[in-house]
């Protein structure tokens, strides 16, 4: 699924993050940045130990912010790691980190020219964020940012699983 956002393009696509031909792709990582499960464990898996040893070297990212590294062995050029915030029970703000990592990522992204990224669903994973409630702030963050932001051509959310990808898609047709 796709929708024109001025001259910028936001999609939806079922498939694997560490596979995207985007400049750049989104690492949905823990706070250390050195690795864990679900995307962050691929992303390092697949992009091999120049994207560990750069991490290493900053030292980690508090909720809400986002660093940058090489991609390593990935086919995107870069790996945009922001940390999105453990869902407890919606009334600790966590709407309004993930909303900040989502908005950190593509400032950081066009502060470097970069001009296509890809997400996954941000702490819809062991974070526990639900996916519905996540999937509304990360395309109308994303949708409000390509408003303000033509440079950045492409935004990708790269869905794990038919379920993932079909409740992105009922949140966009909502969001239309």
């Amino acid at each position: 699924m796709q929708l024109m956002i001025g001259e910028s393009t936001l999609e939806l696509v079922q498939g694997d993050i560490t596979k995207q031909d985007t400049e750049a792709i989104v690492n949905a990582a823990n706070s250390r940045l050195l690795g864990g499960g679900g995307v962050d464990g691929a992303i390092h898996r697949e992009g091999g130990p120049q994207i560990f040893a750069e991490c290493r070297k900053i030292g980690g990212c508090p909720p809400g912010e986002a660093r940058i590294t090489t991609g390593g062995r990935l086919r995107a050029k870069y790996v945009i790691h922001t940390v999105g915030p453990i869902y407890r029970d919606g009334k600790r703000g966590e709407a309004e980190t993930l909303a900040r990592a989502y908005r950190s990522s593509l400032a950081l992204a066009s502060e470097r020219g970069i001009k296509s990224i890809a997400f996954p669903s941000i702490s819809t994973g062991a974070y526990g964020y639900p996916i519905e409630l996540a999937a509304r702030i990360a395309l109308r963050t994303a949708m409000d940012y390509l408003e303000d932001h033509s440079e950045i051509k492409l935004v990708r959310f790269v869905l794990y699983g038919p379920l993932a990808y079909e409740a992105y898609e009922r949140v966009l047709q909502g969001l239309l």
